[in-house]
């Protein structure tokens, strides 16, 4: 069979059925009626490059509080450590 040029395809925007337009001035859905000259932006720019395109999240440095001392907890530790080391090698 020869190939027809049934005209530009469309997927409608209001209930996403594929259609062709027939090569008619007005692409109009055969199934729910909506003219498509009448949809609003494509989805192209929904997809992932907009998610990259997106602006970073700004993080705001976190300030020490005033009068608080750093955890000794891990200085001990460190200590102990080295006292188990040196106690293992005699």
């Amino acid at each position: 069979m020869a190939a027809k040029d049934f005209g530009t395809k469309f997927v409608c925007f209001k209930c996403s059925t594929k259609f062709y337009d027939m090569k008619k001035p007005d692409p109009i859905c055969p199934k729910c009626g909506a003219d498509q000259r009448e949809a609003t932006a494509t989805k192209a720019s929904e997809g992932r490059r907009s998610r990259l395109s997106a602006a970073p999240k700004i993080i705001e440095p976190v300030e020490p509080v005033e009068g608080a001392e750093p955890a000794a907890d891990d200085e001990e530790v460190e200590v102990e450590a080295d006292e188990e080391i040196a106690a293992d090698e005699d």
